[in-house]
């Protein structure tokens, strides 16, 4: 029987993630696990680490599993017997989603470091819908990346520009928020048709890595930032404490 509750800030970046975690009578060993998106397999996964190491108490999914809203919850859809099950072995479920794509040092700046390896002196603007944190920093949607420096590797499009000096990018599937920014180049994971013929019409490069792909990669950063925040107040330990990114978690696609 639960025996009490802890609430647990986490600091990542600019962003606080609060974890209501429900504390066991003897539970002395908690396992946090990263995932893109809460699949079967990943449960699977979960429950059967709870059972040959660490009790897994959280799983962090990137990928909020209830999408649009439910009136109830049940054992015939394979996406809410999960949740169900979860909650039967007291696993909290957290979703960052969009705050892990807008914070400092998130997806987004990961993906915007990718296309500035190469570049010697850049700049990077915040694009889509932009708001202003406590600590007055301005976060957008997507990011802008101006580069002054060599040029980066792109599949081009013939009307495109040869020299490449803007990269306007968003994790996911991120169409509708790089859409209407002026850039040689849209780096995301995936676009509407009609907006990718849009987008080359108006002598813009796209390059498509795959939803998942520009997310998923990003996990062990986030495992090591986790870890360094909850050392903060918790002692991360293979006896104490783990933070472990699942090796269940997979792209839903492959080529056949």
């Amino acid at each position: 029987m639960p025996v009490g509750f802890s609430l647990l800030s986490s600091y990542v970046s600019s962003v606080y993630i609060q974890l209501l975690i429900l504390l066991f009578k003897g539970l002395t060993y908690t396992l946090y696990a990263l995932i893109n998106s809460l699949t079967p397999s990943v449960l699977v996964e979960a429950l059967t680490t709870s059972r040959t190491q660490a009790p897994t108490a959280v799983i962090i999914s990137y990928h909020p599993p209830i999408f649009s809203a439910l009136k109830s919850l049940t054992l015939a859809n394979p996406l809410q017997r999960s949740l169900l099950t979860c909650a039967a072995h007291g696993i909290s479920v957290y979703c960052p989603h969009t705050s892990l794509d807008v914070t400092r040092g998130g997806i987004n700046d990961w993906l915007a470091s990718a296309t500035m390896d190469r570049s010697t002196d850049c700049k990077v603007e915040e694009i889509g819908k932009i708001q202003e944190t406590e600590d007055k920093c301005m976060l957008g949607q997507g990011k802008l990346v101006t580069l002054t420096g060599e040029d980066i590797q792109v599949a081009k499009s013939p009307t495109g520009p040869d020299h490449i000096t803007s990269v306007a990018l968003c994790a996911g599937s991120g169409g509708s928020v790089i859409s209407n920014t002026p850039a040689d180049v849209y780096f995301t994971g995936e676009m509407v048709h009609h907006d990718v013929l849009a987008a080359v019409a108006s002598n813009t490069h796209v390059v498509l890595c795959g939803h998942t792909n520009t997310e998923r990669p990003y996990l062990p950063t986030l495992k090591e930032r986790l870890e360094e925040e909850l050392a903060k107040d918790y002692p991360v330990k293979e006896d104490m404490l783990q933070v472990v990114v699942s090796q269940a978690d997979a792209h839903p696609l492959m080529i056949v």
